[in-house]
């Protein structure tokens, strides 16, 4: 496949939602947030923050793993969050 049609079917950031998988005063949390915030913007994707203290499922699925990003639901990174591989996963 040329580089120019592996471009093109790259799927579009602004169609993508990031979620945020954490809790409140987790350091941790604070900072991935800063990260996903920032390359959201820049991309223009959306992103959404979850309490994993309010939800029982993300709770026992996630809890040791915190903060989790997910990208459109599935798993991306949990504990630190790197810009560079949060851009390029969405396609920015």
């Amino acid at each position: 496949m040329s580089p120019l049609l592996r471009r093109s079917a790259r799927k579009n950031p602004a169609d993508s939602v990031v979620t945020l998988i954490g809790k409140p005063g987790c350091h941790l949390c604070d900072d991935a947030e800063a990260v996903i915030a920032t390359v959201c913007e820049e991309t223009g994707a959306r992103w959404e923050k979850k309490d994993i203290t309010q939800d029982a499922d993300l709770h026992r699925m996630y809890w040791e793993q915190i903060p989790v990003v997910l990208i459109d639901g599935a798993q991306h990174d949990f504990w630190r969050v790197d810009p560079d591989r949060l851009r390029k996963a969405l396609g920015g």
